[in-house]
C-alpha cells in the first residue's frame, strides 16, 4: 500500500505541480481570447440555450436535462467538503483562485461540449452518444488516445469519484447523528450499502431516467442550498463586504496571513485551483459526455456549448462562493482536526444551532448522490465507445455500486489522492485535445453568432463547413 501510495503521490506531483495548474489557466486564456471573452460578452445566451426548449427528442434528451445531469455531478462533495479543504490548505484567497478558474473555464466548457455535440452519433441503443473519446477519435483521428481517455473516464468517474462521493455521506452521516467511534465502522458500511441500492434503482434505468431525477432533485437541492447561504448572509450583512473583499486580498498575499505572503500566494492559488477543477470539472472532458447526448436547442453545436459553461457559472461562482461565505461568517477557525465535512457542518452549527450539521448532511447527501447518478452516466458512454454493450454497462453498473460501498469506509484522503490522479490524467488528455481542435470551434462560434447577429434562430449544416465535415455524422447536422 505504501509503494502505491507513492505512485499516486508523484502522479499528483506531475499533474498538479507542473502540468494542470498551469495548463488548465492557459487553455482557458487561450479560449478567452480566441473565442472574443464568450463566456462574459454572452452570458446571455448561455441562459437562452437553457430555457429554449425543455423537450428532447427520442434519441437525446433536453437541454435542461443536460445541465441538471452535468450538474449533480459538478455539484458534490467539491462545493461543501472541497470548499473548506481549500481554505483550510490555501486561506480565503483559494476561493478567489476558484473563481478564476471558473471564469476561464466557462470559455473551457463552451469548447469541449460545443466539440462534443458536433461530433457525437447514434449509440446501438439509439441514443445519442458522443464527447471527448468521440471528437479525440474522430475529430483528432486519434481511436487509440480515444481509448485511453476512456478508459481514465471509467477508473475516475465509475468507481473512484463514487467512493468520495460516497466517502462524504458516510462521514457527514456519522457526524450529524452523534455515532460513537466504537459504532461508526459499522454505521458508515450500512450508509455504503443503502447507498449503493438506491444508487441501482437509478442506474439500472440508463440515462434518460438519470435525466429524469436529476432534472426534479438538482433545482430544489441547489436552491435550497443557496437560499440557506442568502439567509446566513443577510443575518450577517455588516461583514459580508469584509469578507469577499478579504478573499481578494489574500489571494494576492495584501492581508497577513499564516506561512509568509510568497507561501500564502502559492498555496491560495495552488488549493483554489485544484479545488475548483474538482468542483466544476470545466476541461476534465467529463460534462461533455452528456452534452453529448442532448439535444440543443437551437438546433447547432454551440447552443449546448453555451449550456454546460452556465453549469461552471452556477456550480462554482454561486454553490462554492455559498459554502465559503457561510465558513467565513462563522466564529470557528479552520485547523487540521476541523476540515472538510466537519468544518462546513460547524460552521452551519454556528448559524443555525442542531439545525446546521443535520441541514450539511442532508446537502451532502442529495448533492453526492446525484454526483454518483452523473458520474455513471458519464462512465456508460465510455463503456459504449468501447464497445461494452450490455454485458459491459451491467459490469460497470455492479463495479459502481461496489466502489460506493468501498468509498464509504476508506479514509477521506485515500480517495482524495485517487482522485485527484485520475482527474489529471483526463484532464491533460482533454485539454491537448480541445486545443487541437480549437480551430473547429472558432468555425462552429461564428456561425452560430453570424447567424443570432442576422435575426435568425441558428442551425448548423456540415455541407455547408466541408474543412470540417470528417468525421461529422451528416444526418444529425444537415
Amino acid at each position: 500500500m505504501d509503494f502505491l501510495n507513492q505512485i499516486i503521490g508523484f502522479l499528483n506531483d506531475i499533474f498538479w505541480g507542473y502540468v494542470l495548474i498551469y495548463g488548465l489557466l492557459a487553455v482557458g486564456i487561450y479560449f478567452t481570447l480566441r473565442l472574443g471573452f464568450i463566456q462574459i460578452l454572452h452570458f446571455r445566451e448561455m441562459l437562452r440555450c437553457v430555457t429554449g426548449s425543455d423537450t428532447g427528442d427520442k434519441d437525446g434528451i433536453s437541454p435542461f436535462q443536460a445541465l441538471t445531469v452535468s450538474l449533480a455531478s459538478r455539484v458534490g462533495t467539491g462545493n461543501i467538503a472541497g470548499v473548506a479543504v481549500a481554505l483550510t490548505l490555501g486561506g480565503p484567497g483559494a476561493i478567489f483562485w476558484m473563481w478564476v478558474v471558473a471564469l476561464l473555464g466557462m470559455a473551457t466548457a463552451y469548447a469541449e461540449s460545443t466539440l462534443a455535440q458536433l461530433y457525437k452519433t447514434h449509440g446501438p441503443d439509439g441514443m445519442y452518444r458522443g464527447g471527448p473519446a468521440a471528437y479525440i477519435s474522430r475529430g483528432l483521428g486519434m481511436p487509440a488516445m480515444a481509448a485511453v481517455f476512456s478508459v481514465a473516464l471509467i477508473i475516475a468517474f465509475g468507481l473512484v469519484f463514487n467512493a468520495v462521493q460516497a466517502n462524504s455521506i458516510a462521514e457527514a452521516a456519522a457526524t450529524a447523528f452523534g455515532i460513537g467511534a466504537e459504532s461508526v465502522g459499522m454505521t458508515k458500511l450500512i450508509v455504503g450499502v443503502a447507498l449503493a441500492a438506491l444508487t441501482g434503482v437509478i442506474i439500472f434505468g440508463g440515462i434518460p431516467q438519470i435525466a429524469r431525477v436529476a432534472e426534479y432533485v438538482v433545482p430544489f437541492m441547489a436552491g435550497a442550498y443557496l437560499l440557506a447561504a442568502i439567509i446566513v448572509m443577510i443575518l450577517n450583512i455588516d461583514r459580508v463586504p469584509g469578507i469577499l473583499s478579504g478573499i481578494v486580498l489574500n489571494a494576492f498575499g495584501l492581508q497577513e496571513t499564516v506561512g509568509g505572503v510568497a507561501g500564502a500566494v502559492t498555496a491560495a492559488m495552488l488549493n483554489g485551483v485544484k479545488r475548483g477543477l474538482f468542483s466544476n470539472e470545466a476541461g476534465m472532458g467529463s460534462a461533455p459526455n452528456i452534452a453529448a447526448v442532448a439535444t440543443p436547442a437551437p438546433h447547432h453545436p454551440s447552443s449546448q456549448g453555451f449550456v454546460q459553461a452556465l453549469g461552471v457559472f452556477i456550480d462554482t461562482i454561486l454553490v462554492c462562493t455559498a459554502t465559503a461565505v457561510m465558513i467565513l461568517l462563522a466564529d470557528v477557525i479552520p485547523s487540521k482536526d476541523l476540515t472538510g465535512v466537519n468544518l462546513t457542518q460547524a460552521a452551519l452549527f454556528d448559524h443555525f444551532g442542531s439545525f446546521g450539521p443535520l441541514f450539511v448532511a442532508v446537502a451532502i447527501f442529495f448533492f453526492a448522490f446525484t454526483s454518483i447518478i452523473g458520474n455513471y452516466s458519464y462512465a456508460e458512454n465510455a463503456v459504449v465507445y468501447l464497445g461494452g454493450g450490455r454485458s459491459g454497462i451491467l459490469v460497470l453498473r455492479l463495479a459502481v455500486m461496489g466502489m460506493v460501498i468501498w468509498g464509504a469506509v476508506q479514509a477521506v484522503q485515500t480517495v482524495f489522492d485517487f482522485a485527484d490522479a485520475s482527474m489529471g490524467l483526463m484532464a491533460t488528455i482533454n485539454l491537448v485535445a480541445i486545443v487541437l481542435l480549437s480551430g473547429t470551434v472558432v468555425i462552429l462560434t461564428r456561425d452560430y453568432l453570424s447567424q443570432r447577429k442576422a435575426g435568425i434562430e441558428p442551425r448548423f449544416h456540415i455541407d455547408k463547413h466541408p474543412d470540417i465535415a470528417p468525421g461529422v455524422n451528416h444526418e444529425i447536422w444537415n
